[in-house]
C-alpha cells in the first residue's frame, strides 16, 4: 500500500502540467507562452537540444550550419547524450556543447532532477532567446524537459498529436512549448530539421551533411589502417555489421558470404567498422574473412571512424549510426533495411525517414513484410530482413564502385584502385 502510494505521488509530480506549475516561477521567461514570437535570426541566444543516438546527430549537422549561417552572431547551446559528444565537440557551429545523461534507474524524478541541475547551473544564465527541439519521434531522452526547464522565452518542438506512437509516450508534454509544430508529412529527418527552422523565420540554401574532424582524427585513423598493412593501393570496402535492435541485424553468416565475394571479385580490402557493442559480431566477421580484413570497431572514437572512412568509396551497413557517418563522409552507401517496401512510411525504421542523406546509395528492402509482420517489422530479431539476399547486396555493391570508381580505375591486376577524391553529400 505504501509502495502504491508513493509510486503515485512521483507520478504526479512527475506530470508535464505539475512540473510546469512547480518549475515556472523559478525559470527565466518559464511560463510566458504569451511572449511574441522571436524570429530566428534575431534571436540572441538559442538552444538546440537533441538528446538522440549517432545517426540523428550526424543529420543535425546540416540543421546547425543552416542555423549558424542564418544567425552568425547568436550564442548557441548545443545539448546533447554524453555518450556522443565526440562527435560534435569541434563543431565550429556552436558557440558550447553541453551534456545530459538520458538514461535512468529510478524512474522520471531522476532525469527531472538532472535536467534541473543543468539548467540551473548551466541554461539558465544564457536567457535564451530561443530553444529548438527537432525530435519529431517519441521523446524518449527527456528532452521536452530540458527544453521546458531552460527557461528560454520560446520553445519550438514538434507536437505529441504528429504520430499514434508520440501521443502514448508524450502525452501533456506539448505544454512544455510556447509552440508544438503538428507536421504529420512524410519526409526525410534532415528535412524535417530543416522544416523546423523554416518554422522560425529561416531560409534554408543547403542540406548536406558534415563532420567536423581534426588533424589528429584524421591521422589516427590512417595510422590505423597503416598498423594492418594497407597502403595507397589498395580498395577498401568498409562493413558495419551492427545496428541497435536486433531485427536490424543481417545475419552475419551473409556478410561472411558477401565479405568473400567481394575480396574475390575485386581484390578489396575490408575494414569492419561499429561501436564496442559491436566488437564481438566484427571479430567473429573479421575471423572468418581472413587476412584481407579487420576489425576496428569499438577501437576508434566516432570522429576517428568518420576520418576512416574518407578513405573509403563504398560502405556497406545495416541501418545504423555508421551508415549516417558513412554519408557525411563522403562515401557511396548500401544500406541493407528491415523495413518492407511498402511499409509505413512514418516509421522510425523506414528508409524515406533515415535513409542515407547523399548522393550515391542504394538502400535495400524486403519486397514485403514476412508474416506475422504487416506495415513494419516488430520482431525480437532477424525477421523481414532475411528477405533480402547476398546476391542482391553483391549487385548493389557492384553497382556503386562502378559508378564511384569508373571503369577507367583499375590496376594492373584488372581491380578497382583506391578511390583519392571525396564526393561531397
Amino acid at each position: 500500500m505504501i509502495s502504491r502510494t508513493i509510486s503515485g505521488i512521483l507520478r504526479w509530480i512527475t506530470s508535464p502540467k505539475v512540473t510546469r506549475a512547480l518549475a515556472g516561477p523559478f525559470l527565466y521567461g518559464g511560463g510566458n507562452t504569451g511572449a511574441s514570437d522571436i524570429l530566428v535570426q534575431d534571436a540572441r541566444s538559442i538552444l538546440v537540444v537533441r538528446l538522440d543516438t549517432i545517426g540523428d546527430l550526424v543529420l543535425l549537422s546540416a540543421f546547425l550550419r543552416e542555423l549558424r549561417r542564418i544567425n552568425p552572431n547568436a550564442w548557441i547551446t548545443l545539448v546533447v547524450d554524453h555518450r556522443f559528444v565526440n562527435l560534435v565537440e569541434l563543431c565550429p557551429l556552436v558557440s558550447e556543447v553541453l551534456t545530459f545523461e538520458p538514461r535512468r534507474r529510478f524512474g522520471k524524478l531522476e532525469l527531472h532532477i538532472r535536467a534541473f541541475r543543468l539548467a540551473s547551473g548551466h541554461l539558465w544564465q544564457r536567457q535564451f532567446d530561443l530553444a529548438l527541439l527537432p525530435r519529431w519521434d517519441p521523446d524518449y531522452h527527456h528532452s521536452a524537459f530540458v527544453t521546458y526547464f531552460s527557461g528560454a522565452v520560446r520553445r519550438i518542438g514538434y507536437s505529441e498529436k504528429v504520430t499514434e506512437w508520440k501521443q502514448q509516450n508524450d502525452r501533456g508534454l506539448d505544454i512544455l512549448f510556447t509552440r508544438a509544430l503538428d507536421d504529420r508529412t512524410s519526409k526525410h529527418e534532415v528535412e524535417r530539421n530543416l522544416h523546423l527552422l523554416r518554422e522560425v523565420g529561416g531560409i534554408v540554401l543547403d542540406d548536406h551533411l558534415e563532420l567536423w574532424l581534426s588533424g589528429e582524427d584524421r591521422e589516427a585513423a590512417w595510422a590505423a589502417l597503416r598498423s594492418w598493412g594497407v597502403t595507397d593501393g589498395d580498395l577498401l570496402i568498409c562493413i558495419a555489421p551492427g545496428a541497435a535492435h536486433p531485427k536490424r541485424l543481417w545475419p552475419l553468416r551473409r556478410f561472411i558470404a558477401l565479405g568473400r565475394s567481394l575480396q574475390q571479385e575485386f581484390g578489396a580490402y575490408l575494414v569492419i567498422i561499429g561501436g564496442a557493442e559491436d566488437r564481438e559480431r566484427a571479430l567473429e566477421l573479421q575471423e572468418n574473412l581472413g587476412t584481407a580484413a579487420v576489425s576496428l570497431a569499438g577501437e576508434m572514437t566516432l570522429r576517428q571512424t568518420g576520418a576512416l572512412i574518407e578513405h573509403v568509396p563504398l560502405v556497406i551497413a545495416n541501418d545504423s549510426g555508421p551508415m549516417h557517418l558513412a554519408a557525411a563522409a563522403g562515401a557511396a552507401v548500401v544500406e541493407i533495411s528491415c523495413h518492407p517496401t511498402c511499409g509505413d512510411p512514418l516509421h522510425s525504421n523506414s528508409p524515406v525517414r533515415f535513409r542515407p542523406w547523399c548522393k550515391e546509395y542504394i538502400v535495400l528492402q524486403p519486397p514485403k513484410a514476412s508474416d506475422p509482420c504487416t506495415s513494419s517489422c516488430e520482431w525480437h530479431e532477424a525477421h523481414c530482413i532475411l528477405s533480402v539476399s547476398v546476391e542482391v547486396v553483391r549487385e548493389a555493391a557492384r553497382a556503386l564502385l562502378a559508378r564511384r570508381l569508373g571503369s577507367s580505375q583499375t590496376d594492373r591486376r584488372g581491380r578497382p584502385s583506391a578511390l583519392t577524391g571525396k564526393v561531397r553529400c
